[in-house]
């Protein structure tokens, strides 16, 4: 006799992880404003001193073709390839010290601040989404917690959207851009032959009434337009649209990620919709030839989208409560090449933020007069991951979950957030 479980009801469309849990945990907050996180990656390894952190008295072999300029916050200057950002450095701070690089051409130590080949019971660290889809569960139970949007790149850990890690398959980052796009439909299934589906289980005769509110919330997943609604940007005001720009031509891209604006546009949608977490690859910055071309390119573009997300979340009053955060793997080397590029450098990189309710307008960290290293306050990948956590409403100093082997870990070595920030 064929046997249809309660689970493989809530499988229908692809949101097969939905569990009474999760729906009564996402019932309680449904409606309620959430905290959330923009984490912005730059693949291919950013150039700190060609973006914030202008070296002016470096000898020439150095010091590159940029130009310092003056912010709106006194006494602060930034790469003249970003004069938005510099218009509203109040509501951003750069963080120009990073350290902790593993070195690795991937976005896994920006998504979860560990390495890929750090391990934990033979299993790689869960992603601040995953985290946050674990101990939080989703806003909305039409929506995922968790949200990656990077575009399928040639060099494929560069389109990282962050893993699961040691959490399980059930809060592994939804990637509406890839496989996982057949589950915003329900794969074949009229919305009639569901209704007949759930009015089964409904009667089936020993479930609580309490249970009949679960199983409509679980059937909402399958029937709610909002995340197909928020992906759709041609529901965008066409002003918004023209803000953030759509960052072509893609110039530069080789085989990793396009300069994809529309995409920040796409997250802060998502976030409206509740969404905790989403994450997406931009630009493709392993400048080892022509990197003051690509910085002219991609920075320009950067500047445009990120200037808009923030300025567009400060005005629908959700910048307090979302975390917008930019960088890439590690940095790149002091001395230019002979093909006027810079090559990998993982002893600094650098990263910039705004939102979170952080104190802002600010600048941490120094590196010596040749962007070698950090000589002020070094600050840890880890630390800046800490942070996130917390203005995620997760304090990663005493939080711990369960990993494949039962047993309790902290989220981070690096468990305190920036005192600076925080």
């Amino acid at each position: 006799m064929f046997r249809l479980s309660r689970r493989g009801f809530l499988s229908v469309g692809g949101f097969g992880m939905l569990s009474l849990p999760n729906i009564l945990q996402a019932q309680q907050q449904n409606g309620t404003q959430h905290k959330a996180v923009i984490n912005i990656f730059l693949g291919g390894g950013p150039p700190h001193q060609d973006m914030w952190d202008i070296k002016t008295d470096a000898p020439a072999e150095i010091r590159g073709e940029f130009q310092p300029i003056d912010t709106s916050v006194p006494g602060i200057q930034i790469g003249e390839s970003f004069p938005k950002i510099a218009s509203m450095m109040d509501k951003f701070v750069a963080i120009r010290s990073v350290i902790g690089s593993a070195g690795g051409h991937d976005g896994y130590q920006c998504m979860s601040g560990w390495g890929r080949n750090e391990k934990i019971v033979g299993v790689g660290y869960p992603s601040i989404g995953s985290v946050a889809s674990k101990i939080q569960g989703p806003v909305d139970v039409s929506v995922p917690a968790t949200i990656g949007l990077a575009a399928k790149t040639k060099h494929s850990p560069w389109s990282e959207s962050g893993s699961e890690g040691y959490l399980g398959i059930s809060h592994r980052p939804f990637k509406p851009n890839g496989e996982m796009m057949s589950d915003l439909t329900l794969n074949g299934i009229t919305k009639d032959r569901l209704q007949s589906r759930k009015e089964l289980l409904t009667g089936l005769g020993n479930i609580k009434p309490e249970g009949d509110v679960f199983i409509d919330e679980a059937f909402d997943v399958l029937t709610s337009s909002k995340l197909v609604d928020a992906l759709d940007l041609s529901q965008e005001d066409p002003k918004i649209r023209e803000r953030y720009g759509d960052g072509k031509p893609f110039k530069y891209q080789y085989d990793g990620a396009p300069t994809v604006n529309e995409h920040v546009l796409m997250a802060r949608r998502l976030v409206e919709v509740g969404v905790r977490s989403v994450s997406l690859s931009y630009g493709r910055w392993d400048s080892h030839g022509a990197n003051f071309d690509l910085v002219r390119d991609h920075g320009g573009k950067l500047d445009q989208c990120v200037s808009a997300l923030v300025e567009d979340l400060d005005e629908r009053g959700m910048l307090d409560d979302v975390t917008v955060v930019v960088w890439g793997e590690f940095g790149r080397t002091p001395k230019i090449n002979k093909g006027a590029g810079r090559d990998h450098w993982p002893q600094v990189s650098c990263a910039l933020l705004a939102g979170g309710g952080m104190k802002l307008g600010q600048t941490i960290g120094e590196t010596n007069r040749l962007g070698e290293h950090a000589v002020e306050r070094p600050v840890h990948f880890q630390e800046i991951t800490s942070t996130i956590y917390y203005n995620l409403g997760i304090d990663p100093r005493d939080t711990t979950v369960i990993d494949t082997g039962g047993r309790p870990q902290y989220l981070l070595d690096h468990r305190d957030p920036m005192t600076e920030l925080v």
